[in-house]
């Protein structure tokens, strides 16, 4: 669990930090953007199939969403159908989700609906929204929560997971179901 919680937080915070900036330089200039006159969306700027990839410290990561809506007066970016691939030396995470915000100031995030985070060692979670805490350097959720590996399934209302002290902490009533390891 502690390399999951360094895993996850080191994902998230570089996310966060890359795709703001790069969000915002590439709107600046941006070839595949549309006018927002007369669409429903009050949006200031709309860039549909964003496709983002950066290194930073060693990590190398790529986004790709259908859409992205930048919303400069209240200082937030939406995004529609996200998926974020993080690459680091010695494993790899996808995140997934159908929406998502992003608060430019704070660099705080939320992604929503099916939300879907695996590494390439095994390990999934599930649930339906998950917020990241810039300042703060957490990763959590109020909704139910399943983690799973090689069998094993744990469970729970809600789930934190610090920067601070690499720790997870799974909420609620919290129900585990561990698969016996055959061994060879």
């Amino acid at each position: 669990m502690r390399n999951l919680a360094r895993g996850i937080l080191v994902i998230v915070a570089v996310f966060v930090l890359l795709l703001t900036g790069t969000l915002i330089v590439r709107s600046r200039s941006a070839a595949d953007v549309e006018p927002i006159g007369g669409t429903p969306s009050s949006a200031d700027l709309r860039i549909k199939e964003v496709d983002l990839e950066e290194v930073t410290k060693g990590v190398r990561w790529r986004l790709r969403a259908e859409q992205a809506l930048m919303f400069e007066q209240e200082g937030r970016t939406s995004l529609r159908r996200l998926t974020v691939q993080v690459f680091q030396k010695d494993r790899s995470w996808t995140v997934v989700g159908d929406e998502g915000d992003i608060d430019q100031k704070s660099k705080n995030v939320e992604v929503r609906k099916n939300v879907v985070i695996t590494s390439d060692d095994g390990l999934r979670l599930d649930t339906s929204v998950i917020r990241w805490d810039a300042e703060g350097g957490r990763l959590w959720t109020d909704a139910p929560v399943t983690f799973q590996r090689d069998g094993s399934t744990v469970r729970g209302s809600g789930m934190e997971m610090t920067t601070e002290d690499e720790t997870t902490t799974v909420e609620g009533r919290v129900r585990a179901v561990f698969a016996k390891r055959s061994s060879r």
